[in-house]
């Protein structure tokens, strides 16, 4: 086998295989013999059918056979003898030539990386921590989450639940199938099409209303969608809410038998704290990958791109098999997630290179760590552990997250590391 290799771009090689006719022959031959032992031919007994009978009928597709075989072993024989590692699936084309077999090759080689750029890097480290207020204010949403409605007699303001019913015009069409009836609105909320909840605000039980309210642009339904609509409305019932006292039965209810309101406020805080943890970690690994994204000088072979764009399109090719819809009608154009792939590649193939260079390696000891931590937050911390132990592809997930944790540890060893007093809420709602 004769192998020549052609630097066509950067990353791109074109490599030339050679292979004698003799060794192309003698595989034919071979796979002859052993069908003229099989083949059933009229005039001939089972297994003593002629040689040169069998090479008339079979011999254009047994080359065929044969030439394929080839390709695949030499193929990756080429690759290795000549240290090629490709970044993807090759383009083959035989090639015809009056002696042996000819066929070229055409892919993309992974890029080499440097990491000397590291070490200039720099990253903004977060830190907050769980203030008195932050647990007031988390405590109250608890209470908020508990509230219960009372009906009311006074006119609708702001945070109450207002039970109306109505009918929608636009174009002259009614668009809500007559009237609706028992719509359900919590003022302030947000949930309706702009102006709709102030269009109901101050109004008393029995009260009567139209208006017009123009839908906007982008609003879901393309025959509503920038249009203007008249609305007639009732209201039938007003509820305002009314939050629960800090009291034992309360405290309970979140899983303190004691009824102890200190001991709440310390559960409170712990939890707060732990989501706090993770959201830090979360923020401080994105920004160690913008750092290694904007300072590590990386190639992207273009077939690792398209095929990150086919990934982060699956969702919609599945999302349009479910509601039996054309595709192209909701898929946005690959351009969009361009960017997106072409990061995912940049930083796949830099967080490989430094694991390589470094040999980073994680332990069961740590992995078993993170699954504990993760499973800490449930009711049955056990059972969560099994469930990742009892797949390997979960448990693969779990380990590749542990190497991807040890390997930003590694890269805050080398770059310049400026902490920066953020605030809880600040960092729970980047983390939203």
């Amino acid at each position: 086998m004769q192998v020549s290799v052609e630097k066509t771009s950067e990353l791109s090689r074109k490599m030339t295989v050679i292979i004698p006719e003799e060794i192309v022959q003698g595989k034919i031959n071979e796979r002859l013999k052993t069908l003229a032992r099989e083949v059933k031919i009229d005039g001939f007994r089972p297994g003593k059918v002629p040689q040169n009978v069998v090479k008339k009928m079979y011999g254009t597709r047994v080359r065929e056979e044969i030439t394929g075989d080839l390709i695949q072993t030499n193929y990756f024989k080429a690759l290795q003898d000549n240290d090629l590692r490709p970044a993807g699936m090759p383009h083959i084309e035989p090639v015809k030539a009056d002696e042996g077999f000819h066929f070229t090759a055409t892919f993309e080689v992974y890029p080499e990386i440097s990491l000397e750029a590291i070490d200039a890097a720099a990253v903004t480290k977060p830190v907050a921590v769980v203030e008195a207020s932050d647990v007031d204010a988390m405590i109250e949403k608890l209470k908020e989450q508990r509230k219960v409605w009372v009906a009311a007699e006074q006119e609708s303001q702001d945070g109450d639940k207002v039970t109306i019913k109505f009918s929608g015009v636009c174009d002259g069409e009614n668009f809500t199938d007559g009237t609706v009836e028992d719509f359900q609105i919590e003022i302030g909320s947000k949930r309706m099409i702009p102006g709709f909840e102030e269009q109901v605000t101050g109004l008393a039980v029995g009260a009567t209303k139209t208006f017009e309210i123009t839908f906007p642009e982008e609003y879901a339904n393309e025959k509503l969608a920038g249009k203007v609509a008249e609305f007639e409305i009732e209201v039938l019932k007003i509820e305002s809410p009314t939050l629960p006292e800090i009291d034992a039965e309360f405290i309970k209810a979140y899983g303190i038998d004691s009824g102890n309101e200190e001991e709440f406020r310390a559960d409170v805080q712990t939890n707060m704290q732990r989501q706090l943890d993770q959201a830090l970690k979360l923020r401080l690994k994105n920004a160690v990958m913008d750092a290694l994204y904007e300072t590590v000088p990386v190639t992207l072979p273009v077939v690792m791109i398209d095929q990150e764009v086919e990934s982060l399109m699956k969702p919609y090719y599945e999302s349009a098999k479910k509601r039996n819809i054309d595709v192209n009608d909701i898929k946005p154009a690959n351009a969009d997630f361009e960017d997106q792939a072409k990061r995912r590649v940049a930083l796949g193939l830099i967080l490989a290179e430094i694991i390589q260079q470094n040999e980073i390696k994680v332990s069961a000891d740590q992995v078993r760590a993170v699954i504990d931590q993760m499973a800490a937050s449930y009711e049955d911390p056990e059972q969560v552990v099994s469930w990742y132990y009892g797949d390997k592809k979960r448990l693969a997930e779990v380990e590749q997250l542990v190497l991807e944790d040890a390997t930003v540890e590694w890269v805050l060893g080398k770059v310049k590391v400026t902490d920066e007093t953020v605030a809880f809420n600040d960092v729970m709602d980047s983390a939203a």
